[in-house]
């Protein structure tokens, strides 16, 4: 089975309550007839695969993908007013949840969190791992600047450790954004950037160590943290700051995370396995986003040469695993 764990899906309802000006992305339409969603010194294109599962399945058919985890992407309700991010929330949850029972065995949902209203989501995310039973959320990787790691989040945490649930870091608008306006320097440098530091966040402020029950996937091959790993390391042992919330080195905690497969660069790949083993890289291809490619996933892993038993565990065995299907 091969499954794509890193891939976007925006609910109908979240684009209809868009329209009726209930948000605060505003929306167009391209020559094509697709509706563009702005948000603050962003846009994106919402081509069918974005909002059209049975489009989607068509092109998951052409490629030979059985599955996919289905999450919103950013800046979702982090751009909204912490009450209408809550309202928002449950409109996604409910769309995703929705695909999955009218695509039954194909769409896995991740819900999402409108971490800009922290007790709201603490609250959502019991709805989304209880009433609607997914194995998880999706987290964006700082609220509006405010760390994941902040205790403010903590609730979400002590529920994910209880229920042992996936937690997926997923980039949005960095700090200094100010800076990357050229050139989409913010989704090919900024994002990256900033998955790294609030993985190194959570694990320098004790948030694994304290939560041991959670799974944490990182988007993106984790940025670059399987690269800056070992300059942790070094900072655990040079600086007392570093180790007062540890009990071991940050590169232990950061190897029982799990990373996706959206760098496609086998060599790339070759770094994340060779730091955090193959049994914990999980397949996924950023579809439908122009930058994303169901192909190119699926290239990159096979360029590998894995055994067929550690190929299988990329393409789906892995992610199967977490999720609990």
């Amino acid at each position: 089975m091969i499954l794509d764990f890193h891939n976007h899906y925006y609910p109908p309802g979240f684009v209809d309550a868009v329209r009726r000006g209930q948000s605060a992305f505003r929306v167009t339409e391209d020559d094509a007839g697709n509706p563009v969603l702005h948000s603050p010194g962003d846009y994106n294109v919402l081509v069918p695969g974005h909002r059209d599962l049975d489009a989607r399945a068509a092109d998951l058919d052409a490629v030979g993908v059985d599955a996919q985890v289905i999450t919103m992407t950013a800046p979702a309700t982090s751009i909204e007013t912490p009450d209408r991010a809550a309202e928002l929330a449950r409109v996604i949850n409910d769309g995703l949840a929705d695909g999955r029972e009218s695509h039954p065995g194909r769409y896995v949902p991740l819900g999402h969190l409108p971490l800009v209203n922290p007790e709201a989501a603490a609250e959502e995310f019991g709805r989304v791992i209880g009433e609607l039973g997914m194995p998880g959320a999706m987290l964006f990787s700082n609220a509006n600047g405010v760390p994941l790691a902040d205790e403010r989040f903590w609730p979400i945490y002590e529920r994910a450790d209880d229920a042992g649930a996936v937690l997926y870091i997923h980039p949005t608008y960095p700090l200094g954004v100010e800076a990357m306006e050229d050139y989409m320097l913010m989704p090919l440098v900024g994002f990256l950037m900033d998955t790294t530091l609030a993985a190194a966040h959570l694990v320098f402020a004790g948030v694994p160590e304290r939560f041991p029950g959670i799974t944490w996937v990182l988007c993106h091959t984790g940025g670059a943290v399987p690269f800056l790993a070992e300059r942790f390391d070094r900072g655990y042992e040079a600086f007392d700051r570093c180790r007062e919330n540890l009990t071991r080195k940050p590169s232990e905690y950061l190897r029982e995370f799990y990373y996706d497969t959206v760098n496609f660069d086998p060599r790339c790949l070759r770094l994340a396995i060779d730091f955090a083993g193959i049994d914990h890289i999980v397949a996924g291809s950023d579809y439908p986003h122009m930058i994303g490619s169901l192909d190119k996933m699926l290239e990159s892993i096979r360029a590998l040469a894995l055994s067929p038993d550690d190929e299988q565990k990329v393409l789906g065995g892995n992610a199967r695993r977490i999720l609990g299907i």
